[in-house]
């Protein structure tokens, strides 16, 4: 193996808290006992704290277990960071620049062997990814940075709802990557709540001098789920969505982000989801339109006059 190679060698077997005598250094290295000196005596001098003990019982060891997380990484390892980098990258985290240095990192200190192994895994890995606009990159920047010091951020915030956007003071709890976008779930100072908010939609943030304390045993994930889709269990007056329709279009309702999430049975041929009635009505027949002739509505009927009504509005607008 290369000299540097040996080296981390010599210095992860150190790191296992066992001592360790030249002899077997040699031995396990296939090396000369008098290279396993230099290289010990090389370790020294660019500052690691090897003790070295005479005796019956003697051998190298690091003093106080100096490394206390691993320098090295196997292939496994480093196939999972370039992988995870390549994610980041693609979603615009806020991290991604410092992951694809870290890649890089990795790279630069393996073998050529090792390096010819990750570049035939990363050859055939890609990830799309709906194109974010640049400039959610900053914000994504000071969302995490004002989540990690829990500082409140004044931000210009424009609904879906909204020409112009209306400035608020919030206090980022915690970001959430889902359906190709982020979004941080904060507490609103103008609306007194917690609220989610997408980042693309934040068109400036600026810190402000104030600090807040986020709730003990708070789950960011949680929060943007249950606001996302309310637990309907336990709930009275639920009705039941009944549709048919091909496998493929029956599969992919099933995994739908909304309409999975209150799948209540798959059999052959139908899919049957309970609702509430107001969610039925109102977001359902969306969703369901695409799918075109490819699933039919059994039940129930309000659901189907539903869909004729939005399929006529749509059929006149487009005739106008």
């Amino acid at each position: 193996m290369p000299k540097k190679d040996n080296m981390l060698a010599i210095l992860w077997m150190l790191n296992s808290g066992v001592k360790v005598t030249a002899k077997q250094i040699a031995e396990k290295l296939e090396i000369n006992i008098r290279t396993v000196y230099r290289y010990i005596d090389a370790l020294c001098a660019s500052g690691v704290p090897i003790i070295s003990d005479s005796g019956h019982n003697g051998g190298y060891s690091l003093l106080s277990n100096m490394i206390r997380a691993p320098l090295l990484f196997d292939m496994e390892e480093k196939k999972a960071l370039l992988h995870a980098a390549l994610f980041a990258k693609e979603a615009r985290s806020p991290m991604s620049e410092a992951l694809d240095k870290a890649a890089s990192k990795l790279k630069m200190y393996s073998n050529q062997e090792q390096e010819q192994v990750l570049s035939r895994h990363l050859a055939g890995f890609e990830v799309i990814n709906r194109t974010a606009p640049a400039s959610v990159q900053p914000v994504l920047a000071e969302l995490e940075w004002a989540v990690a010091n829990e500082c409140s951020v004044e931000i210009a915030y424009r609904t879906n709802r909204e020409e112009h956007a209306k400035n608020r003071v919030i206090d980022p709890y915690g970001m959430v990557y889902w359906n190709n976008r982020w979004y941080t779930i904060a507490f609103c100072h103008l609306k007194k709540e917690l609220r989610s908010f997408r980042a693309d939609r934040i068109l400036t943030i600026k810190r402000t001098a104030e600090n807040f304390k986020r709730l003990e045993g708070f789950s960011t994930r949680e929060s943007f789920l249950h606001n996302l889709l309310p637990d309907v269990a336990g709930k009275e007056g639920l009705m039941a969505v009944r549709i048919e329709g091909t496998a493929d279009a029956l599969d992919d309702l099933c995994l739908h982000w909304f309409l999975g999430h209150y799948l209540k049975e798959r059999a052959a041929g139908q899919a049957i989801f309970y609702l509430e009635e107001e969610s039925i009505h109102r977001y359902v027949p969306s969703f369901l339109l695409p799918y075109g002739k490819s699933i039919r509505v059994i039940e129930p009927q309000s659901l189907k006059e539903k869909l004729v009504a939005t399929a006529s509005e749509l059929m006149e607008y487009y005739q106008l």
